[in-house]
């Protein structure tokens, strides 16, 4: 049986769309916002998938997340005066993507009572997940951070098949790599060592792991669950 583990979202979707005013096709490589811009609307994904990164002082790109169907991104900007967005979204893929403007939203949650407790819950959690990220980057090394990338990725794209887990999201070694905060050479590197020892196998793109408890191991994993240990 092949079962695709995907986190939940408790924020009710439909009646943010209900807010939005608008909706728009986004084509893959395209930008939905860029780091520094002026921020007006929050995006909720409908269809498609939306990588939310930003640039280091030195050039290099971090990817933070990605943001799949029924995600929002653009919401570190709300309850703040003149805000710019903190990150970029760009489409992965062709996708459909809804605007809500940020000052109806915010006049929504404070209207709508149970619309802003759900609201508060999901930034926790969003806030949990980003927290708990950095922390891996910070304290595992370049090592400790591709696996705790390959584990998250396997907790939001892993299709289970028998002892192995297929990512199901084509990745090239240097978007994975700007996941971890590492170059491309490094993680060529990793990944390399991690075929060799069957750890994972590469077909395609796609990355099927092999040995999930020995990435677990090596970085110490707490098992947290799954809504906070993904890659969205």
């Amino acid at each position: 049986m092949i079962t695709q583990m995907k986190p939940t979202h408790s924020i009710e979707i439909k009646e943010l769309l209900k807010l939005s005013d608008r909706t728009f096709k986004c084509e893959k490589g395209r930008y939905i916002f860029q780091e520094g811009t002026a921020a007006e609307e929050l995006y909720i994904i409908i269809s498609g998938k939306v990588q939310i990164s930003k640039v280091t002082s030195d050039g290099r790109e971090l990817s933070l997340r990605i943001c799949g169907e029924n995600d929002i991104c653009g919401e570190l900007t709300l309850f703040t005066e003149h805000p710019r967005y903190l990150f970029s979204a760009m489409a992965l893929e062709e996708g459909e993507i809804a605007a809500i403007k940020k000052d109806v939203l915010e006049k929504e949650i404070f209207d709508n009572s149970a619309l802003g407790y759900e609201f508060m819950k999901w930034m926790s959690d969003h806030f949990r997940k980003t927290q708990t990220k950095f922390r891996d980057l910070v304290l595992h090394g370049k090592r400790g951070a591709l696996f705790s990338t390959l584990i998250r990725m396997s907790n939001s794209y892993g299709i289970n098949k028998g002892n192995e887990i297929l990512i199901d999201l084509p990745l090239t070694n240097q978007e994975l790599a700007n996941f971890c905060g590492t170059s491309r050479e490094s993680t060529n590197r990793i990944l390399s060592e991690l075929k060799k020892n069957n750890i994972i196998s590469i077909k395609r793109g796609r990355i099927t792991i092999l040995d999930l408890q020995y990435l677990k191991d090596e970085i110490g994993c707490e098992n947290c669950p799954a809504v906070y240990c993904n890659i969205e």
